[in-house]
This record gives C-alpha cells, structure tokens and sequence, in this order.
C-alpha cells in the first residue's frame, strides 16, 4: 500500500495496527492546502481497495463493521498558517494561553452537535461510538488527552495544532473538512471561548450530548444558524432529504435478528 500510495505521490508514511481484528490506522503526511488533504484522503482509500482487490481480499471503512469491537474513525489534525509569514498561528510553549487556538476550537465545539451528520453520515456510523472504543461522545477539548473530542498534541511548540477525533471512516472527507473550518472560522470570528480543557477521563465527567443516531444529527444540521451561512442551504436541504430517504428505506426492511426473534416467539 505505501509503494502504491508513492506511485501516485499520495504522502501516506505509516502503517500502525490497531486494536480490532485486522485494523489499521494510516497517517497521511500534513499537506498546507485542505482540498489536496481531501483529495489524498479520497485516493488512499481506492489504492487500499484496489491493491486488496489484487490479492484476492477485501477491505471496508464502514464505521463500524463489527459489534464489540473498535469502529473505523477519521481524524484529522489542523494547524491554521499566516499568509504572509507562514507560521503556525496555534504556536505556542502554553497552549492553553493561545487565544487564536482557544477560540477555534471554542467554534468548533460550539459547532460539533450541528456538524455530526457531516462527521457520521450514516446510519451505522453511531455504532461506533461508546466510551469502552474511545469515541468521544460530548463536545470537550484537552491536552494530549485521547478521551476528549478534540485534542491538542503538545509534543513542540511549532506543531501545536487541533487533532479532531469525532469522524468515522465512512465521512465524506470534503464535507467533513467543510464542517470542521466553518467552526474554526466561525469561533475566531466570534472569539468564543471553550472552557476549561479536560484533565482525566471525559467519559466519567462528561454525559452523552452529541446526537447518537443520524435522525437527531440531520435535525441538528436541518436546524443550524452557523452551518447555513457557511454551507449553501440549498445544499444542506437535499443532502437532508437524501439521507431521510435511505432511513424511510432502513426502517422499512426486516432484519435477520428480527426474523430469529419474533417469527416463532410471538
């Protein structure tokens, strides 16, 4: 995969197995441009498709293929650069004292529960989520915390940026990245503030607020003042509609378990 991903300049630079049978977590290089990230993101998953195709496997980024185990997410790592110097506008030795970096991630919290039909667009996508799998299921920020939504590494001052931990795989990366710089923009526009980062486990601090099902995310989106001036409303509309449609289609089959319940027992 990372010699086909070289072939076509795709910058994947490692491969590291994760938890669940057969997962694994590839890093696409940081690029400066968000429409070339997306693009690259799009193409790593048809090499990974096609090269598993050539040895006669196959392979999935449904968010979450298997019951009791860990789902397939998306994240995506953000740092905003000036035009004019170049800088990591986020850099900084105290992270928390960076008011460009509080007040983006403030929007994007501020954004999240308005945002998740973009960040899970499907009906599975909501398996994924549970505090055992650590998907986060609240809007929250912290420092290296990995239990949190959004997270800030803070290996360097230089690379002190957004780690956006809430997309399954199964994301439309463009309207994901669209989703995420709308809540950026629109909390340094405001100055909106996060609150406190979370020390600890979030799960045991923090109740379920995010939807958890895609009918609630699409009310959310249907509903939001701030992803309507950001993202068209005529757009918005259809892609409201056309999820509402596969869900009318999802509720009206009848499922295996279903059939192993009820056809004998009632």
């Amino acid at each position: 995969m990372l010699e086909a991903a070289k072939e076509q300049g795709i910058p994947a630079d490692a491969i590291v197995k994760e938890s669940a049978p057969a997962q694994f977590e590839v890093t696409l290089h940081h690029v400066a441009d968000p429409m070339k990230a997306c693009d690259y993101a799009l193409l790593l998953k048809r090499v990974i498709k096609n090269i598993a195709y050539d040895h006669e496997m196959d392979s999935t980024f449904m968010a979450k293929p298997y019951p009791g185990q860990a789902g397939n997410g998306l994240h995506v790592h953000i740092s905003l650069l000036d035009k004019a110097t170049g800088r990591n506008i986020f850099a900084s030795e105290d992270p928390e004292q960076s008011e460009a970096l509080r007040h983006a991630i403030g929007g994007v919290l501020e954004t999240m529960p308005a945002s998740m039909a973009f960040l899970c667009p499907n009906i599975n996508s909501y398996r994924r989520f549970g505090a055992q799998f650590y998907v986060p299921n609240a809007p929250s920020w912290g420092l290296d915390n990995r239990t949190v939504a959004v997270r800030v590494p803070t290996g360097s001052s230089d690379s002190v940026r957004i780690e956006h931990r809430v997309a399954g795989a199964d994301a439309n990366p463009y309207l994901m990245m669209s989703a995420i710089l709308a809540g950026i923009h629109h909390g340094l526009t405001n100055k909106i503030e996060p609150g406190a980062p979370i020390e600890g486990n979030s799960y045991e601090q923090l109740e379920q607020s995010l939807p958890n099902n895609l009918r609630d995310a699409l009310r959310e989106l249907d509903d939001s003042e701030v992803l309507n001036q950001y993202i068209s409303p005529d757009y918005i509309d259809i892609f409201v509609a056309c999820k509402e449609s596969e869900m009318a289609e999802f509720e009206v089959s009848i499922s295996d378990l279903e059939y192993n319940w009820y056809l004998h027992t009632v």
